[in-house]
């Protein structure tokens, strides 16, 4: 579903990502390991189409990033901390997402709320959240669209145990039905649970584990 060939990233004369090749699988969860500034958000960056790599190649389902299309045509993403509108609800923030692409309707973004354990007809805004309400939120928000695949950069920050289990369940049933994950996760639990493959990644190399 992804390959990487050669990739690299460099900014001015620091290299981030240094020739990653690899391979991600269809029905698979693949972690990534690594310390903060390895160059994992880089590279999940680069998958998205939101970098442009400084040499090398990268496909997503049989599409050239930056050369046959500018961004995957079906992914869901978390990177870094989401950001929404922080005087809506949740509903009404993640309506005004399903408006850019109209790919899906109401019930969709009320099902995707509802599988990461948020109520879609409360109406508390988004600034009276709590972290681990605004994580579970952008999750929705990646997955409101079934997509294909989800590149899930620290998608457990934030949750207590309870919402951390709920989410590894969550991720389970989205690899039963094909999709292909790919996750960061500072958590050696969470990558022990749910990866079939791991990676590490430092100092901008990614090599097997």
């Amino acid at each position: 579903m992804i390959k990487l060939e050669g990739v690299s990233k460099a900014f001015k004369k620091a290299t981030v990502v240094q020739e990653v090749t690899a391979e991600f699988r269809e029905g698979e969860i693949t972690g990534i390991v690594g310390r903060n500034g390895s160059g994992k958000t880089v590279l999940f960056k680069m998958i998205c189409g939101l970098l442009k790599p400084t040499a090398g190649t990268i496909t997503v389902n049989g599409k050239r990033i930056g050369k046959d299309v500018d961004f995957p045509e079906s992914i869901g993403v978390i990177i870094e901390t989401p950001g929404f509108l922080p005087f809506q609800s949740g509903y009404r923030n993640l309506m005004e997402l399903a408006g850019i692409n109209h790919r899906i309707s109401k019930n969709e973004v009320k099902q995707a709320m509802e599988n990461v354990g948020l109520d879609p007809d409360s109406r508390k805004p988004v600034s009276k959240y709590s972290l681990g309400m605004r994580q579970r939120l952008g999750i929705a928000q990646a997955i409101m669209e079934n997509p294909d695949v989800l590149v899930l950069d620290e998608p457990m920050n934030g949750l207590d145990e309870s919402g951390v289990e709920e989410m590894r369940k969550l991720f389970l049933k989205l690899k039963e039905a094909d999709k292909t994950l790919l996750i960061a996760s500072h958590n050696r639990e969470d990558i022990e649970v749910l990866c079939d493959k791991v990676y590490r990644m430092d100092g901008g190399i990614l090599s097997n584990i």
